[in-house]
């Protein structure tokens, strides 16, 4: 594919525009349970209202310009978490304070955190979805690391996928309802928020009205999460918005934060989608004019070395910038060119189907995401990656005990597929002993269908006296590399 460089412009431009629309209109009603009755702005002309939802995605551009997309994960991007982002609201608390007290992500957006279903992650997607215009794919698998770090195995992080993907998608696309298939395709079926959003679908094909339709998600949700701010309700009212205002900007967003609860998130990411699929002449300018073009925070800390853009021109120029970086990096089949537009007359198929290139070192996002499980994490060297999943908490008394288990697989043919011989050597806190498992293992070559894994579960016991934090090390060495890799673990007293 091929996207024109002015036509891809003018649809990020008309992202960040209408996120900004969206988050300024529907801020005054964050929160509400009820159903509302807006008409449009309540805030003054050129008074753009702070919003989380785009200052987070300010730190995200940062951290793909300091370090690059190459190895972008959610531990790269906690490290950004800790410098740049102040709140300790919600999950946003939570997964900095596991982060602070050494959990690594995305532990640190599962443990003790009763908000990993909420709306954190979904609503900060715009940035990947810009870095990867028409790669669902490659959108969903940076916005599932970014939200990992404070939303880990929950419903969170497969709503950040969803949004993603239909935000990518929409670059290409003509219609919303071709997005909203494309994206619910890259999640689980069987996840609360699929089963959401196929149920505003239902109601929307039966003509069920607005109102009554909202008051069915908001029931069938009303188990989950802290109510008005769970993912599986919120990114349904989105849709709903998207697919009631039948393509009309003001008619969209305008349902979408009538049906309450987090409205500002909700409105400001039809704002965005509807931005990107239509771009600037998608947007009424009595609203673009009324608003402006500026960007006002409030959750990032600038008193250190932060590059904030000031509007969303600025937003705009940096993004696309890095869009090409972005698609190299993932080997994607799209280019930004000053010549024509070369989509395919078969996108819908070729987005289901999957756009990415590099199809050996990625079994798929809705693959990574259905086999995504609390308390685990990845630890990636150059030719092998470990997982280590934990049995629960990562929690131990005096004289307890916790199983671990480590499962190692060969990369892909970046080094040659080779076979490899791993001896590891567990550095313990004083006291600690383990047991269990070998230490002496055989990581067998596969090829590009086949990357053989070995998996081993070993029994780590406390001695008499256990530290609030205590930190252990697995040394993984094989000899036919020089690296000494070291997987940190890490359990709390």
């Amino acid at each position: 594919m091929k996207l024109n460089s002015k036509i891809f412009r003018d649809k990020v431009y008309a992202c960040w525009l209408g996120k900004n629309i969206g988050g300024t209109m529907g801020t005054p009603y964050e929160g509400r349970r009820e159903m509302q009755d807006i008409q449009g702005f309540v805030t003054k002309p050129n008074e753009v209202l702070p919003n989380d939802d785009l200052d987070l995605q300010l730190v995200w551009l940062n951290a793909v310009e300091r370090v690059g997309p190459y190895g972008l994960d959610c531990k790269k991007l906690s490290e950004f978490w800790c410098s740049f982002i102040v709140p300790y609201w919600n999950e946003y608390g939570i997964g900095k304070v596991n982060l602070q007290r050494g959990i690594p992500a995305p532990m640190s957006g599962d443990y003790n955190n009763s908000w990993k279903h909420s709306n954190g992650a979904w609503i900060r997607t715009e940035i990947w979805a810009s870095l990867a215009p028409a790669c669902p794919d490659i959108a969903a698998k940076y916005a599932v690391e970014d939200a990992k770090v404070d939303h880990g195995a929950g419903e969170g992080t497969i709503a950040a996928a969803f949004v993603a993907a239909m935000q990518s998608s929409a670059f290409v696309l003509n219609d919303v309802r071709s997005c909203i298939d494309v994206a619910l395709g890259m999640i689980p079926e069987n996840s609360r928020l699929a089963t959401s959003v196929r149920r505003v679908i239902e109601l929307y094909d039966a003509k069920v009205d607005p109102k009554e339709a909202r008051n069915i998600i908001q029931q069938m949700n009303a188990d989950i999460g802290d109510g008005w701010f769970e993912a599986p309700s919120n990114v349904a009212y989105t849709v709903l918005g998207l697919l009631y205002g039948e393509g009309d900007f003001k008619k969209s967003m305008i349902t979408a934060i009538n049906c309450g609860d987090d409205t500002d998130c909700t409105g400001a990411t039809v704002g965005a989608t509807l931005g990107i699929l239509y771009g600037t002449k998608g947007i009424p300018e009595d609203w673009s004019s009324y608003l402006g073009d500026a960007i006002v925070t409030i959750s990032l800390n600038r008193a250190v070395c932060l590059d904030i853009p000031a509007n969303c021109t600025a937003l705009t120029d940096r993004t696309v910038r890095q869009t090409p970086v972005m698609l190299i990096a993932n080997r994607a089949d799209v280019e930004i060119t000053d010549g024509e537009q070369q989509i395919p007359e078969n996108i819908l198929e070729v987005l289901k189907a999957d756009c990415r290139v590099d199809r050996d070192l990625c079994t798929g996002i809705k693959h990574e995401l259905e086999n995504l499980k609390p308390y685990s994490f990845t630890h990636e060297f150059l030719f092998a990656t470990a997982t280590v999943i934990w049995d629960g908490a990562p929690d131990i008394a005096p004289g307890e005990s916790k199983k671990v288990t480590l499962r190692f697989h060969n990369h892909d043919m970046t080094l040659g597929n080779n076979p490899y011989n791993l001896s590891l050597r567990w550095i313990l806190p004083e006291g600690f002993t383990v047991s269990g498992g070998k230490n002496a293992l055989f990581l067998c070559h596969g090829n590009s269908h086949n990357l053989l894994e070995v998996e081993e579960t070993y029994t780590i016991t406390a001695g008499e006296t256990v530290a609030p934090i205590n930190r252990i090390a697995v040394e993984v060495v094989t000899a036919q590399r020089p690296t000494v890799t070291y997987i940190p673990l890490i359990l709390l007293g």
